[in-house]
């Protein structure tokens, strides 16, 4: 057997970019993504995200072209009043050529679907090996593996699941509890965040006081945790098996989606140019007219998240919001303007911020910039649209960059597909075939009279070729080959290639239908049937030998006794590892036994608990 018969397919890897709404997703398509998620009209787990059904189909009319492949979030719980809403939105999804759909309920297993590829959403919590290959086992597509596992959880599941199709964040927002399985949004302001309603209660400042009332931090942001950025261990997690790379950000703008999905096309690209047992799942080479910086986006400062295990920089304890990068620091204050030592142009338009004197996060808007002279072009004189309280020494970070935003609300990429022309002589005309990327050849034969050129014709046979105007390709080669040169008028020429070009279907095939088992016990855990709001999830979850022992948080019209000692957060994120009397880390006794309490600025209590089994961090009211 030949070499080259044994080896095996090259891995097709995926970008996954947010889409807030049809503008983000074409940006995100531009700017390089493999595949896009966008919120439909209902049921997304970012309610503020939603779109029709018309806008999402011309999403999918844009992306399928580049093989880019669109998926739509159904990832809420329902309720048995919302399951018929549900199930049409779902035919209307499919109808309009959405590729797969991104799913928290299994209810969806008992409805009746259209032959739609399903994806394990995160609200999932998918964490072991035994969910993934359950969750396989039923016919979901890909699974969107939990965030808080590391390069060694992802290997252990691909290594005793090589089938699933593995999913990973790997940029944005981070949750600080297990998705799924917050309920602390809903039990403290009734939005709930399996509903797509989150309150973000983990940005919000509460006080740290021991089991003795010792104060040990007043009025911080001690959940709120820094966003992800794992884009120095991409190829750590290809070699891994995670094969979707997902950035979070259904909430973000467009300049966001712009350049951070531009930030890991390049970085991805550069990993795929060296290591060709991968390969991209999408067609097309994007040109961009900035350079990407994940830095100039939102952001409250970076981590990895436990993906090389547990680490100090996970939160942000100081400020919820995006501090930016590092400008300067404030050199003179006087009565109407600042001047500041500036690392980089400061300009008309930028925002500014400082921590004050107690640790509070202080910004302002620039009115006008002015270099203070040529002779210091790093010192600027600021005028502030107010003046804000600081003094000599403050530093200043910009996260609001007036000369980026505007650079970004421009056109900043175009993405064409390669394509190389074939002209050939046939006994009654002419053959016309275009060779795409991955071997795909599409051609036409014509017929034609031989008439012997006169003048040499391969020139202008290539510069009508080449012409494909507003499309979505770009000519890379133009062969001609001719026993002899013969006339081909340039109307019949254009006239072929149009025809030819209209006939290129590049839209991938649809995803075959899932393979839906309910008749198989995973025998797996009983904690897996959580979150159940309506009969059919009940029923998938009971015909699977998983008995309901509890309803959905949301069910409960008045919070029960029950419901009071209930866990509304589950952690990896730990505040006793971060106070550094992790008992696993230290040998110092806690003089707290062990018992933390979290007060909000209204005065409510909550209690933290530590399961260091299992290094959990779980918060239940006080």
């Amino acid at each position: 057997m030949s070499r080259k018969s044994t080896e095996q397919p090259p891995v097709p890897i995926e970008l996954l970019s947010p889409a807030r709404n049809i503008e983000c997703g074409i940006a995100a398509i531009d700017h390089g993504a493999d595949a896009v998620y966008i919120g439909a009209s209902r049921f997304g787990a970012r309610a503020a995200a939603g779109n029709s059904v018309d806008d999402i189909r011309r999403l999918c009319d844009y992306a399928h072209p580049f093989g880019v492949r669109v998926y739509a979030t159904v990832n809420t719980i329902l309720y048995d009043s919302e399951i018929p809403e549900a199930e049409a939105l779902i035919w209307q999804l499919y109808e309009a050529e959405v590729d797969a759909l991104i799913v928290q309920d299994m209810a969806l297993l008992g409805m009746n679907l259209p032959p739609i590829a399903l994806h394990a959403s995160t609200q999932m919590d998918n964490r072991s090996p035994q969910k993934v290959a359950w969750l396989t086992s039923l016919g979901f597509r890909q699974v969107v593996v939990a965030r808080e596992l590391s390069l060694d959880d992802i290997r252990r599941i691909h290594l005793e699941v090589p089938s699933a199709r593995i999913e990973a964040f790997v940029h944005g927002a981070l949750c600080v509890s297990l998705s799924g399985r917050c309920y602390a949004s809903q039990a403290c302001f009734g939005r709930s965040a399996n509903r797509g309603e989150c309150a973000q209660f983990c940005r919000l400042p509460f006080s740290l006081v021991d089991a003795d009332g010792n104060l040990l931090t007043h009025d911080r942001y001690p959940l709120s945790l820094r966003d992800m950025n794992r884009s120095r261990s991409l190829e750590e997690m290809m070699d891994a098996g995670v094969r979707s790379f997902k950035i979070e950000g259904r909430l973000k703008d467009v300049s966001y989606v712009k350049n951070v999905t531009a930030y890991y096309r390049q970085a991805i690209d550069r990993i795929l140019e060296r290591r060709t047992e991968y390969e991209r799942s999408s067609f097309g080479q994007s040109t961009f007219t900035f350079t990407p910086d994940p830095q100039r986006s939102f952001s409250r400062g970076f981590t990895e998240y436990l993906l090389h295990g547990r680490t100090h920089d996970l939160a942000s304890p100081l400020t919820p919001k995006s501090r930016g990068v590092r400008v300067g620091e404030v050199e003179q204050v006087h009565r109407d303007h600042l001047v500041v030592s500036a690392i980089m142009p400061l300009s008309n338009g930028d925002g500014l911020n400082f921590i004050d004197a107690e640790g509070r996060l202080q910004g302002f808007r620039v009115n006008r910039a002015q270099p203070l002279s040529e002779a210091q072009p790093t010192l600027f004189r600021l005028y502030p649209a107010q003046m804000p309280l600081l003094q000599r020494g403050t530093v200043l970070h910009r996260n609001y960059d007036q000369r980026w935003e505007t650079l970004l609300s421009r056109p900043t990429a175009v993405r064409k597909i390669s394509l190389s022309w074939l002209l050939e002589e046939t006994p009654g005309g002419f053959r016309l075939t275009a060779t795409l990327p991955g071997g795909r050849t599409f051609a036409g034969e014509f017929p034609c009279e031989h008439q012997p050129a006169r003048t040499p014709q391969d020139e202008s046979i290539r510069e009508t070729l080449s012409r494909l105007g507003d499309t979505v390709y770009e000519a890379t080669e133009v062969d001609v080959r001719f026993s002899q040169p013969w006339f081909v008028p340039r109307s019949l020429l254009a006239e072929w290639r149009r025809t030819l070009l209209a006939s290129i279907q590049l839209a991938p095939q649809r995803n075959a239908e899932s393979e839906i088992q309910t008749s198989e016990s995973p025998g797996g855990d009983p904690e897996w049937a959580v979150n159940v709001s309506n009969r059919l999830a009940r029923k998938f979850y009971e015909d699977h030998r998983l008995p309901v022992s509890e309803t959905a948080f949301e069910l409960a019209d008045v919070p029960s006794a029950r419901d009071d000692a209930r866990v509304l957060m589950q952690c990896r994120y730990c505040l006793r590892y971060e106070l550094g009397k992790c008992p696993r880390e230290v040998k110092a006794k806690d003089n707290s036994r062990g018992r933390y309490y979290l007060v909000s600025q209204d005065g409510k209590r909550f209690l933290l608990e530590f399961n260091c089994k299992e290094c959990m961090m779980l918060l239940r009211r006080a």
